[in-house]
């Protein structure tokens, strides 16, 4: 009787740690696709807040920043929110900004 040789592991093992980390990959990237599309969507476009006015009652006088650093996750509208410049102001000081591509660390022009 003819001896059997045996086969090494490895001839099935590669193959499915193959298949396991293609399955990783595209379920992390699937994830992180729709946190982002979520996370833009709102009304179908850029979402845009018109702040309310200051009140004429407030004592106290503020320095108009000159210039705002975006922070992750800000959005125009939350800055000019949290600004008090209103957000026409900010998209006609920053014609060649776009509300879709902000990055943390951009610099955004409030005043002139």
């Amino acid at each position: 009787m003819a001896a059997r040789r045996r086969r090494s592991p490895a001839r099935w093992l590669a193959p499915v740690a193959l298949i396991t980390c293609a399955v990783a990959v595209y379920a992390v990237v699937d994830h992180a696709l729709l946190a982002d599309e979520s996370s833009s969507q709102g009304t179908g476009s850029t979402q845009r807040a018109v702040p309310a006015a200051p009140s004429s009652t407030t004592s106290t006088v503020r320095k108009r920043r000159r210039s705002y650093t975006v922070k992750a996750g800000d959005t125009l509208s939350a800055i000019s929110i949290k600004t008090g410049v209103s957000l026409q102001v900010i998209e006609r000081l920053n014609p060649k900004i776009d509300a879709q591509t902000l990055h943390a660390g951009q610099k955004v022009r409030l005043a002139p």
